[in-house]
């Protein structure tokens, strides 16, 4: 499977993760703050949400590079990691615009010769 490939599957998951996470922390954050009972939930998510935001950031800069995006492009994908559960809008988006798509792939299918 081509690296591209892999990066594209690995964003998609990360950008659907990462929006799960941000779920998790804000019911956290309800309990610590708004119930103040307990702070596990932000213990515990805080860091979880903060290394996918991180792996969501390196994914996209990587597809920016590998799908040569536009700047645009790249920074709705930046700024979508920063409100809560944007990244799934912009993973769907993005997918319905083909920029998730790996033409390369495509491409080496078309050319291999069909067996005779």
């Amino acid at each position: 499977m081509p690296l591209k490939t892999v990066v594209i599957r690995t964003f998609r998951i990360l950008a659907v993760a990462e929006a799960f996470s941000w779920a998790a922390l804000l019911i956290g954050m309800y309990f610590k703050w708004i119930a103040k009972t307990t702070e596990l939930g932000v213990e515990i998510a805080g860091p979880i949400h903060g290394a996918l935001f991180v792996g969501y950031g390196v994914a996209a800069l990587a597809l920016w590079r590998f799908q040569r995006w536009p700047f645009v492009v790249a920074l709705f994908a930046g700024v979508s990691a920063v409100f809560p559960f944007a990244t799934i809008a912009f993973e769907r988006w993005a997918g319905k615009r083909g920029h998730l798509t790996d033409n390369s792939a495509r491409t080496a299918e078309v050319k291999e010769p069909a067996g005779v």
